[in-house]
Formats: structure tokens, C-alpha cells, sequence
């Protein structure tokens, strides 16, 4: 529970009121000592009454009392609600009851009222309901708002910081028309208003698929996730921490397939059934990326729709989130997002309490975060408690044998989406197999969809390949002289200078040509040794 001051002005606890979420707040005297409790009833109606300038002391109702209960709390059965057949009657009710006197002294509860709230008789019975508010048995008490308005009262508890009661208190008044006793009812809500936060979850995740076209998870063999030697390591790696909950960082060129192995990792995690949420980081400007994340309340800025709008962190509840990109987030979301990794909590643009939230997070980036760090425009706190596990996956061009698996499921693929029957050229194949794919996998599918539905044959060969890509100067051949050996080293010497021109390095040129780098250097020292 909150504290404050009674020397503080109402004005300045309000915000303990709307930043925190909280009911009721403990006040102190200026030695220190607890003496009652001020509740959100009491701001309001300081705020209603323009009385905010006021003091805490000046306006709080509900006062520890420090008075010895009378007899009849003391001893119960002297008012008759410990005798038969009232007693049985009482505990015979589905819903919970609570008895005070006039002076808000409990009296009484029954048997419902333990079961739906954990307090036992013990605990309450004898004791004023300014102490149980304060002791944090409950968050605000009907009784007492019946006893200062004479009026029945209902509104909803929170008990043990966690259930959630209706309770309507009702005055029992005397022939003279004071208060008797006040008799309270409760009934539990919390699994209601579960079921109907789970339903408003679901609708919005339904929602939010269609907004953003989120696709269902993947599993390993779905389009684009087919490993080799190369990428093996990194999918057993995924598959061993997706049971945890630990921050995983994957790394990697833009189009090497990071989305999917985020999927991959939500679909082996105990997660599965939630949903699995994206967000690219790069896709918005900071003011709407914030607002897509975090969510907004109504009015939080100009054009915000009438009632709010949920976040991906509100959405994602129970699933993953999956910040692609992270490289490149605003440092003042930075601050924001290592809130929610640290304390899992958030604050709504133009909100004043924070949120809960209950995601896995999956980053991912193209950039060097390290580099980054260096520079000033990536938090190194936020670095290390994303990147608990750190994953790479290689670029294409370092997948040689997945090229060809890949070219063939997509053209698969895309033939049953657009009712094409193409087929690839075994000569086109060994040519896109030593290409460099600059674009990794996003530009395979870019190409194969391009060749599947341009071509006028069902079969794609050489000659159908894209100029841009493979321009006919690679495959030129220049008259040479000499003798079939020194005819053949010359071709060889014109394909290797070829493609150092369009490649730029020696790794590069050996990987588009399938050989080893240092077989490429070798070659090239021979042949100036020879010259010499």
C-alpha cells in the first residue's frame, strides 16, 4: 500500500491515485505514526467539492480507531448472529456476508465469506474496518461508506491484491432511524472477469491478425525453413532455449529467414497456443511506433480512436513478440521497452498507471549492436538483457546447399498458388546455385514468383534468367589460341577474372564458382608467376 503524509495536500495525492492504480493509501503523522487510511472516495469527492487544496489529515474518513471493541463485538453471540437458527441461515448462503455495527466494528461473517476471500473469522471479527483496509485485508470498505452516507452502497474490492468481490453493503437501521448494523453481501467475480478478459483477448488477437495479415506459426519444414550443415547448429541451439524464458537475439542480414526462426522458436516453446505478434522496428515513425507497441488511452493525442487502442504488448499476452529490427528503435522507446523486459510492466501513450504484460521477447537485427553500443545509439543495458542467447544465421551465400531445396520448394510453392507447372533447367539450378544472393532467401522467393509467372515455357533455363543478375558478358567466351591445356587455363583465367569483376573479393568470386578461396589465390599466383 501507498504512504503519505497528513500534511499533504488532497492535490498532490492524487497522482499516487491515477499514476499507481491504487484504491486506498496509508496516512502518517508527522511522528511517523499510522493513522488511517485515505481512499479514492475521498479524492473524488475533494475533487468534486473543488477541495483539492485541503490537507490529507482534513479529509480522510477512515480513521484507525484505537477504541476497544464494545461488548457486544467482543462477545457475538450477544447479538444474536452467532445463535441458531441465524447462524446456520447465514452459512447456508451461497454468497459471502459481513455484519459491522454502526460503528463499522466487525460483527460477523459467514462461512461464504472465508471461502470466497481467505479471511477467517479470527481475523476480522472485533477489529474496525479502517484497520482491515489499512492492514491491506481489504482494498475499501462498503460498511463504511454505508455508515457515512446512510445509504445501501455497492462497489467492487480487491482482496489479497488479487480477487476481485462485488460487495453491497445495505444500513439495517433502529426505530428511531440510526444505524443498527450494516449487512454487506459479496459475491467472487475474479473467474468472470477472467473468462471475459479472455474473450476480449481472443477477439483482439483476431483483430489484430487481420490488421497486421499476422500468418499462423510455422513449423520447421514450413516455407523458407530448411536447414544445412551451415544453419543446423543455430535450429538445435533455437530448439534447446525455446522452453525458457530467457531474451533470445537473433543476428543476421536482412533476408536471411530471422522471422522465420523466430516463428520456429514460438512454435517449440510452451507458448505455442498463444499468439505469436511482429512488429518491424523500422516500419513507423517513432510517434506511431510507440503507439503500436505500448497502445494509447482515449484522447491521448489528436486523431486517437474514441476508446484507446490495445498494444502489441497487450496483444501478444500469453504469446510472443517479435521486435524485428531492434537495431534501429528511437533510444527513447529503448528506455521504455527495458521496463517492460525488467519489471514487465508498461505505460500506455497518454496513460497514468502502468500496465502488466506477459510476453516472450524475440529481437533481431542486421546490425552490429556492439558497434552500435559504441556509438551512444543503443543502450548497453538494454543490449545485455536482450541478447541472454544470441543466434546467427549465415547469409545464402554461405548455404550453398540450400540454395537448390529452397529454388525447388518455392517454385513448388508458387506453381499451386498461381496453377503454373514450371520446372527448373538443370543448367539454370547449377547457375543460381553459385550465385551470391546478395538479398539471401527474401530475394529466392522474389526471383523464383518473377520467373514462375514471366516465363512463355514451363521450363526456366539459362537464357530466362534476369540480365540485371547475370549479365551475357559473364558468359562470353573470347577466341583463344594455343593447345587444349593453354586454351582451357585461358578460359578458366577469364571466368575467375569475371567474377572477381562482379563479385569484388576472392571469397566471394570462389563462392559464386563453387571452389575454395585459397584454390582461387593459388591460381592467380601461378598464372602472374608464369607471366613473370
Amino acid at each position: 500500500m501507498q504512504r503519505i503524509e497528513e500534511c499533504l495536500s488532497m492535490e498532490a495525492a492524487l497522482p499516487l491515485f491515477d499514476l499507481h492504480g491504487a484504491d486506498a493509501v496509508e496516512v502518517f503523522d508527522t511522528q511517523g505514526q499510522v493513522i488511517g487510511v485515505l481512499t479514492r472516495t475521498d479524492i473524488e469527492k475533494a475533487q468534486q467539492n473543488v477541495a483539492l487544496d485541503q490537507l490529507v489529515g482534513e479529509c480522510m474518513r477512515y480513521r484507525i480507531t484505537g477504541i476497544t471493541p464494545r461488548e457486544e463485538a467482543q462477545s457475538v453471540d450477544a447479538c444474536g448472529f452467532d445463535q441458531e437458527p441465524l447462524r446456520s441461515l447465514l452459512d447456508a448462503l451461497h454468497d459471502g456476508v459481513y455484519i459491522t455495527d454502526a460503528n463499522g466494528v466487525t460483527v460477523t461473517i459467514n462461512k461464504a465469506y472465508e471461502r470466497i476471500t481467505g479471511i477467517s473469522r479470527a481475523e476480522v471479527v472485533g477489529f474496525h474496518m479502517a484497520d482491515l483496509v489499512k492492514a491491506g485485508f481489504i482494498s475499501k470498505s462498503a460498511s463504511l461508506e454505508v455508515i457515512h452516507t446512510h445509504r445501501p452502497i455497492t462497489l467492487v474490492q480487491t482482496i489479497h491484491d488479487s480477487r476481485k468481490i462485488v460487495v453491497t453493503g445495505t444500513p439495517m437501521f433502529t426505530a428511531d432511524g440510526s444505524i443498527a448494523y450494516v449487512v454487506t453481501n459479496v459475491r467472487d467475480i475474479t473467474e468472470l472477469l477472467l473468462a471475459k478478459r479472455a474473450q476480449e483477448q481472443l477477439e483482439q488477437i483476431q483483430h489484430m491478425r487481420e490488421a497486421y495479415k499476422v500468418p499462423e506459426v510455422m513449423a520447421l519444414s514450413s516455407p523458407g525453413v530448411i536447414t544445412s550443415q551451415q544453419t543446423e547448429t543455430c535450429f538445435k541451439m533455437a530448439r534447446r532455449v525455446a522452453k525458457s524464458s530467457a531474451k533470445i537475439l537473433i543476428q543476421g542480414e536482412t533476408g536471411t529467414g530471422k522471422t522465420l526462426l523466430a516463428r520456429y522458436i514460438h512454435r517449440e516453446s510452451d507458448r505455442a497456443d498463444g499468439p505469436f505478434m511482429e512488429l518491424n522496428c523500422t516500419a513507423f515513425p517513432e510517434g506511431l511506433l510507440e503507439a503500436e507497441l505500448f497502445g494509447y488511452t482515449a484522447g491521448a493525442f489528436t486523431g486517437a480512436a474514441p476508446k484507446g487502442k490495445q498494444g502489441l504488448l497487450d496483444v501478444a499476452h500469453g504469446g510472443t513478440l517479435f521486435l524485428d529490427e531492434i537495431g534501429d528503435l528511437p533510444l527513447a522507446l529503448q528506455v521504455k521497452l527495458l521496463k517492460v523486459v525488467e519489471e514487465n510492466r508498461y505505460l500506455p501513450v497518454g496513460g497514468t498507471s502502468f500496465r502488466q504484460t506477459n510476453v516472450r521477447l524475440i529481437t533481431a537485427t542486421h546490425q552490429d549492436l556492439h558497434e552500435r553500443v559504441q556509438k551512444g545509439t543503443f543502450r548497453e543495458d538494454l543490449f545485455y538483457r536482450i541478447s541472454v542467447v544470441p543466434l546467427w544465421l549465415p547469409p545464402l551465400r554461405q548455404r550453398r546447399d540450400e540454395v537448390i531445396p529452397l529454388l525447388n520448394y518455392y517454385l513448388d510453392y508458387f506453381n499451386q498458388l498461381h496453377g503454373l507447372q514450371r520446372r527448373w533447367n538443370l543448367e539454370a539450378l547449377e547457375l543460381l546455385s553459385s550465385y551470391s544472393w546478395p538479398g539471401n532467401i527474401r530475394e529466392l522467393i522474389n526471383l523464383t514468383e518473377r520467373l514462375a509467372v514471366t516465363v512463355a515455357e514451363n521450363e526456366i533455363t539459362v537464357t530466362s534468367l534476369p540480365s540485371e543478375l547475370f549479365p551475357s558478358s559473364l558468359f562470353s567466351v573470347e577466341p583463344f589460341s594455343g593447345d587444349l591445356r593453354q586454351q582451357v587455363m585461358q578460359f578458366e583465367q577469364q571466368l575467375i577474372r569475371q567474377a572477381l569483376t562482379h563479385h569484388g573479393t576472392t571469397r566471394a568470386a570462389a563462392a559464386a564458382l563453387g571452389v575454395d578461396q585459397s584454390t582461387l589465390v593459388k591460381k592467380q599466383r601461378r598464372w602472374r608467376s608464369s607471366a613473370n
